[in-house]
């Protein structure tokens, strides 16, 4: 039955992925726009762009999915459930490539020594990419979830 899928639009456990992610997405952007240096290195722009897309997604799918378990009306409609499903997709991939190519370029820059990258400044990269990392997984487990769902309408 679809109303069984744990994770899929219109749950509570959906409703809690969608609020971590905007949580750890927020955070994300938050740590790497506090460096005032993050303009750069194109890879710290994605990064900031992806998140700066993913929170409102997530934030929105949250408002719908809270709504939708307080009136215990789950949200069923195919059409905007394949714009859900491939919109969650699409994201997933890009925070993955952008949190991806930060950790790469963090890397970089901490065996590059501090004069390329203070210590603070490197901490805050750090932070902000485990952060990304975390909304991904998130986000990847909403992917799963609500195209485990799909078929099924």
């Amino acid at each position: 039955m679809m109303d069984e899928v744990p994770g899929s639009v219109g749950t509570s456990a959906s409703f809690a992925l969608r609020l971590g992610q905007t949580i750890f997405s927020s955070a994300s952007l938050l740590f790497m726009s506090l460096a005032v240096e993050f303009y750069t290195y194109t890879a710290f722009c994605f990064l900031v762009t992806i998140m700066g897309l993913v929170i409102p997604w997530s934030f929105t799918l949250a408002l719908v999915d809270g709504y939708s378990v307080l009136v215990k009306c789950p949200f069923r409609q195919p059409g905007i459930m394949l714009i859900v499903v491939v919109g969650d997709w699409v994201l997933s991939v890009l925070t993955l490539a952008a949190a991806c190519s930060t950790a790469g370029v963090v890397d970089v820059l901490l065996k590059a020594g501090s004069s390329s990258c203070p210590t603070k400044l490197c901490s805050r990269y750090q932070i902000s990419v485990g952060m990304a990392f975390l909304s991904w997984f998130l986000s990847l487990a909403s992917a799963l979830f609500n195209l485990w769902l799909l078929p099924s309408m």
